[in-house]
């Protein structure tokens, strides 16, 4: 640890699982304290134990990110609590919607689904978050995107089109935000150990009739480095994104993925 973040204030929208509670570990063992959000406020307040064990502040803000008035009372009672700084916002609230699904098949609710949560979902933290940031000149911005948003994805149309919707807004962003010292990136994880993952091996599974077992063992051998990511690595990467240690980088597309999208 090198302490990066020493009392930084950070916002992490999907904070109550997976990804989302590495990353807020990983922001607070750097320094920062941490406003958790996510729509289940139990998971979020076993982790705010677990920042406040490693001697950091920590705010429980069960809020819906789709939700502009429940987004910017976060916001206020960030200020209020955390000494008026938004200094970190990571967007990683998201859902993956239809799997193994054709877009003839894909039903318009879940289609509107996807692109509120994951699309709607990050503009309006950043909306309410960026004011603060400006006042202040300074703040970093990552938005949790993933590979779909760099490549077609057959099969996860409505995933995919969100996920590259969240590679421009980025960039639009950044050239927004950047003459106000505001660093806006985007990380895109490819497939990551958990729950997630075990969920669309098993519906690639049950739809080509193979096991799950073999889904993951496909997916490993597309991987370069033949080992799937974990949250912790994705964790590692964000911590280096709101650090200064990535100052001059802006509107970039960073993938950890194992070598999948290579």
């Amino acid at each position: 640890m090198t302490r990066s973040l020493e009392d930084r204030v950070a916002i992490v929208t999907g904070a109550a699982k997976g990804m989302g509670g590495e990353i807020c570990l990983a922001l607070a063992r750097e320094g920062a304290h941490l406003v958790l959000v996510a729509r289940e406020p139990a998971p979020l307040e076993a982790l705010a134990r677990d920042v406040e064990k490693l001697g950091r502040r920590a705010l429980v803000a069960a809020a819906d990110v789709t939700d502009e008035a429940a987004v910017q009372r976060v916001v206020e009672r960030t200020r209020a609590g955390l000494g008026g700084r938004i200094d970190i916002l990571v967007n990683g609230a998201g859902v993956t919607g239809p799997v193994e699904t054709p877009v003839w098949e894909i039903k318009t609710e879940d289609w509107d689904h996807v692109l509120t949560v994951n699309v709607k979902g990050t503009f309006l933290p950043i909306k309410h978050v960026l004011p603060t940031m400006i006042a202040q000149r300074y703040g970093k911005i990552v938005n949790i995107s993933g590979t779909s948003g760099l490549r077609g994805y057959k099969l996860r149309a409505a995933y995919s089109a969100s996920k590259w919707a969240l590679r421009g807004l980025t960039r639009t962003v950044a050239l927004e935000a950047g003459p106000h010292n505001v660093n806006v990136n985007a990380l895109h994880p490819g497939i990551v150990d958990g729950p997630r993952m075990d969920r669309l091996c098993r519906e690639k599974a049950r739809t080509r009739g193979w096991t799950p077992e073999q889904v993951r063992a496909e997916y490993v051998q597309e991987m370069a480095l033949r080992r799937v990511t974990t949250a912790g690595n994705i964790a590692d990467a964000v911590v280096f994104l709101v650090s200064d240690a990535s100052q001059n980088m802006t509107g970039q597309s960073i993938t950890v993925d194992g070598g999948w999208d290579v």
